[in-house]
């Protein structure tokens, strides 16, 4: 088993210990790979406790579902499950952009920014 990554710390099979410490190369004039990107987020206990909030209705509209309830009320609540997973996805966006995807644009990291927009159309799709 591998030992705890810092924040800063991202699996990089190519380097010596697996991991890449973006950090020590910001610190040192390195550049992290391309394609890779440290992974330090403000909101990732935020995403997380509306994942377990969403989940938790998820699962409530599917007792719903079981017992036979009004479809305009499953509808109803599902929408508002489509509303919660949206503002994650928010969320998670604004984290990404916010710090992936300044540090690749700091590194010329055309990849990163290229998988933002694939993953933007399948988001929006």
């Amino acid at each position: 088993m591998q030992g705890k990554r810092t924040p800063n710390e991202l699996r990089h099979s190519s380097h010596p210990s697996g991991t890449y410490d973006y950090n020590h190369a910001r610190t040192h004039g390195g550049s992290y790979p391309a394609g890779k990107h440290s992974h330090t987020h403000e909101n990732t206990q935020a995403v997380l406790n509306r994942l377990s909030k969403a989940i938790g209705h998820l699962g409530a509209v599917r007792r719903m579902v079981e017992d036979g309830r009004d479809c305009s009320e499953v509808l109803i609540q599902l929408a508002a499950v489509r509303s919660a997973v949206n503002e994650i996805c928010k969320l998670i966006l604004k984290d990404h952009i916010d710090h992936c995807i300044v540090d690749a644009i700091k590194f010329g990291d055309k990849e990163t920014i290229d998988e933002l927009q694939n993953a933007i159309r399948k988001l929006i799709k």
